[in-house]
């Protein structure tokens, strides 16, 4: 092979590596985006579902069936709250719309903010638990000593009902971990 030709070859291999290098950073910074999707769609790893009025064409049919959803409540040791729901269980009736309240305190002598991560268990429920309003979405300030009472709207579509892997489920739970937001990252 000439020089010319081995030039051309090589500057092909380069090409095509930075394509492959700028198409695995895309990637990169698709993923999470793409895994979000994915786990809303899907409900994997006890993800839930976000009500969107604008998207829900009629309210669920109310069902005769009822299920047991419990509510679990966790703070990061970096973060100075208590946090627990105001009732451990619920039984309500799969469609309905339903209310829990959990009620935080902020232990420490200054402002704190803090963010709520959530998911259900178990975890073919997640695309069946739909949250209408939650704290979780927001992040929260709590005052030196402040208490509040913090509501979560839901229901548990009947759509459960046909899907073989989660028909049988007779329980919920609904966990929630309290963390204490970076000041310096704080989002707008």
């Amino acid at each position: 092979m000439n020089s010319d030709a081995i030039r051309s070859k090589n500057l092909r291999t380069a090409g095509l590596a930075a394509l492959l290098a700028a198409a695995m950073v895309g990637l990169g910074f698709a993923a999470v985006p793409l895994y979000n999707l994915f786990c809303r769609v899907t409900g994997f790893g006890g993800t839930t579902q976000r009500y969107d009025p604008v998207a829900a064409a009629e309210q669920p049919k109310v069902l005769s069936d009822t299920i047991s959803v419990r509510f679990d409540a966790n703070v990061s040791p970096k973060l100075p709250w208590k946090f627990h729901p105001e009732r451990p269980t619920d039984t309500v009736s799969i469609g309905a719309r339903d209310m829990a309240i959990f009620i935080a305190e902020n232990n420490s002598p200054h402002p704190v903010t803090g963010t709520a991560t959530f998911n259900v268990t178990p975890d073919q429920a997640g695309k069946y638990f739909t949250k209408i309003q939650c704290f979780c979405f927001t992040q929260q300030t709590l005052q030196p000593g402040e208490q509040i009472r913090m509501p979560v709207l839901f229901f548990v579509d009947p759509k459960i009902k046909d899907d073989v892997d989660a028909r049988d489920i007779q329980e919920i739970t609904l966990s929630y971990t309290f963390y204490p937001v970076d000041e310096g990252k704080k989002a707008s």
